[in-house]
């Protein structure tokens, strides 16, 4: 089974540092690509950023010089890195992945999620 779990949330001050990392798991031929989501009460999930097996990237508008996001194939991981946090940074951030098992069809994957809390 393919799973996807995330780590690096918790508590940050603001003006400190975000890296969050999100590790890919189970029967896995290969990964097309990686993206980092965001969620806050109220409102629809939303994309901050994708990578692709190649490299390539694509932000949000939102997230343009904002965000950078990075991806280690080898170990099937992604991760999202900010400087200086500002307290509307909080929120739950999931990862996901076009995945293609060793034994199924290409599907989407997700993490449960990890909250980002930016606050004193």
């Amino acid at each position: 089974q393919v799973q996807l779990v995330e780590s690096g949330g918790g508590l940050v001050q603001p003006g400190g540092s975000l890296r969050l990392s999100c590790a890919a798991s189970g029967s896995i031929f290969s990964i097309i690509a990686m993206a980092w989501y965001r969620q806050t009460p109220g409102k629809e999930r939303e994309l901050v950023a994708i990578i692709v097996s190649g490299g390539t990237t694509s932000y949000a508008d939102s997230a343009k010089g904002r965000f950078t996001i990075s991806r280690d194939n080898a170990k099937n991981a992604v991760y999202l890195q900010r400087h200086s946090l500002r307290p509307e940074d909080t929120a739950v951030k999931s990862c996901s992945a076009d995945v293609v098992p060793m034994t199924a069809p290409v599907m989407d994957y997700w993490g449960k999620g990890t909250l980002v809390t930016a606050s004193l």
